[in-house]
């Protein structure tokens, strides 16, 4: 609820203070004296338009603040979280007005947007009057109004979960359904490339591996090279060692005859013969550690061929050839298995869709059945406001053919006001009198359903007098004791009802050629007089002030 409004420098309002309590507070004061720039300076800290026309005059800024305590369940809270704004205790609106026309807004004492001031101030506070722009009768909201009063909140929700199962299992059967018509246009290619891929079997970082062997083959290729001419010298075709071996058996032959002069010779040239063979042994061990096999080199080349020659095929990198390779297996998975996935795809859609209609169409029936619950309680409302030839209509269209999440049903609040008429829309249909009249009808019958927690009612008594002035402040009263209630009023039949009361009047500034609004609460002396004033206008009689006691004594009779 409201707790507290502080204004500062708002037209005629130089500095303001109100602590607001539960239940019914009125307020009351002549014509002009300042209510409508009250009101219009609570929109502002509610996230109304803001209008460098409202700071007063030789101010360089007006502000606004508005309190409010809220219970730790309500929704607005919960907006708060998602804003990231403390929200621990009461919640204070702010909103500063600059004379140029900017202005800034708060909440509890963190910066926010004006549409975010604005969503706040919906969540809190329903102003209700005479024009447009403070009447909320948005069609929009009377689907939820209406599920509100029925209690079909719940299945409401549970329709909309219905709704968006059946949307995402439909988006998952026609997603198969193009996967598998773009797969069945390269069919021939598809199966080509699984097939080549598949015989080519690439994995994942085999560039790198092969590529580094072949540096490392390549390498080890040229000290083989060398190897193999060194060993060929020593023990291959070329070699010495045959012609040496035959020297030295003819020496050996010729040892008889000349022992002395043969022997060193022969024994060097069997030295030089070991060594040779030593060095042939060396050489063939080196040639076996070389690791070099011309074969595994020529293997490596192919391969590394092969795998760049698909990835240039299948415009891809040789290290997304696998992926590659899996993306046409699915795709070829999709063409071979396709129709049996998407058969299993738009079953489950079409159990979703049933699902979905099943509940909207349970849902559209309870509907119809609270709209004529709640087109019977509002009209009962209507003759003791002098609305007894209108109609109140809950226009009610059903197309089972366009499924929304919330529902098949768009509802909007009509009314007809003289028998015989076509019933329409509330705000097109009813004067500014009738329209503020139906408000309260329809708040009266939903009560604390659907509803702000602060119900502003902006003079809907004007034109209205006696019993009609009445009935308005006894559902006031009424609505009071679930929600609170400010009306803005000229019937003393209203004001008497309150449990609050403020008076509005416009006084002059000290030593200043201007004026200033103010506002003070009445206490019940104070209370009588004001309304006494009401009934005789300027002059005050003794008989106006007894007509205020037994108003006043009449309304806390009935409480």
């Amino acid at each position: 609820m409201l707790a507290a409004l502080s204004i500062r420098d708002i037209v005629l309002i130089e500095r303001l203070d109100l602590a607001f309590q539960p239940g019914l507070t009125v307020l009351t004061g002549e014509t002009g004296a300042g209510k409508s720039i009250l009101l219009d300076a609570f929109t502002l800290a509610l996230g109304g338009r803001g209008d460098g026309s409202l700071v007063r005059q030789g101010a360089a800024q007006g502000q606004v603040s508005a309190e409010f305590d809220l219970p730790l369940d309500h929704p607005v809270r919960a907006l708060l979280a998602d804003a990231g704004i403390d929200d621990e205790g009461a919640l204070v609106l702010r909103r500063v007005q600059h004379a140029d026309g900017r202005t800034r807004a708060f909440a509890n004492d963190q910066p926010v947007s004006a549409q975010m001031l604005r969503t706040l101030g919906r969540g809190l506070v329903e102003i209700h009057g005479q024009h447009d722009d403070r009447a909320l009768v948005d069609p929009a909201s009377h689907r939820t109004l209406l599920d509100a009063y029925g209690g079909l909140t719940e299945l409401a929700r549970a329709v909309a979960e219905r709704w968006r199962d059946w949307k995402g299992a439909r988006k998952e059967a026609d997603a198969e359904a193009a996967r598998l018509t773009e797969a069945a246009k390269e069919a021939d290619y598809i199966r080509h490339a699984v097939e080549e891929l598949g015989a080519l079997s690439p994995e994942p970082g085999e560039e790198e591996r092969l590529a580094g062997r072949r540096t490392e083959m390549m390498r080890f290729e040229k000290i083989a090279t060398d190897l193999a001419e060194a060993q060929d010298a020593v023990g291959g075709a070329a070699s010495p060692v045959p012609a040496l071996a035959a020297a030295v058996r003819r020496l050996e032959r010729r040892a008889g005859e000349a022992e002395a002069l043969v022997r060193p010779a022969v024994e060097a040239i069997d030295q030089a013969l070991n060594a040779l063979e030593t060095a042939t042994n060396l050489l063939n061990a080196a040639l076996a550690e070389a690791d070099f096999d011309p074969h595994e080199l020529e293997r490596i080349e192919e391969r590394l061929f092969g795998l760049r020659a698909a990835a240039r095929k299948y415009h891809c990198t040789v290290d997304d050839l696998p992926l590659t390779a899996a993306r046409f297996a699915d795709a070829l998975d999709a063409l071979d298995h396709g129709a049996e996935r998407l058969k299993a795809l738009e079953s489950k859609a079409s159990e979703a869709e049933a699902a979905y209609r099943r509940a909207a169409a349970d849902l559209s029936a309870r509907r119809r059945a609270t709209a004529a619950e709640l087109d019977a309680a509002v009209n009962a409302e209507l003759p003791p406001l002098k609305l007894e030839r209108a109609q109140f209509v809950t226009d009610f269209q059903a197309d089972e053919s366009d499924g929304q999440a919330d529902g098949y049903d768009r509802i909007e609040f009509w009314v007809r006001t003289n028998p015989g008429t076509r019933p329409g829309p509330m705000m097109k249909v009813a004067s500014g009198g009738e329209l503020a009249r139906f408000l309260l009808a329809l708040k009266v019958v939903l009560a604390d359903k659907g509803s702000a927690p602060t119900l502003v009612f902006d003079e809907i008594d004007t034109g209205v007098g006696g019993a009609v002035a009445d009935a308005i402040g006894a559902r006031l009263a009424r609505l009071a004791r679930r929600v609170q209630v400010v009306a803005v009023t000229h019937a003393p039949q209203v004001a008497a009802r309150a449990g609050n009361h403020f008076r509005i009047a416009k006084e002059p500034l000290p030593d200043l050629d201007q004026v200033a609004t103010r506002v003070a609460p009445l206490a019940p002396a104070h209370r009588r007089e004001e309304i006494a004033r009401m009934l005789s206008g300027a002059e005050i009689t003794s008989e106006a002030r007894a007509a205020a006691e037994r108003l006043l004594k009449g309304a806390e009779s009935v409480k």
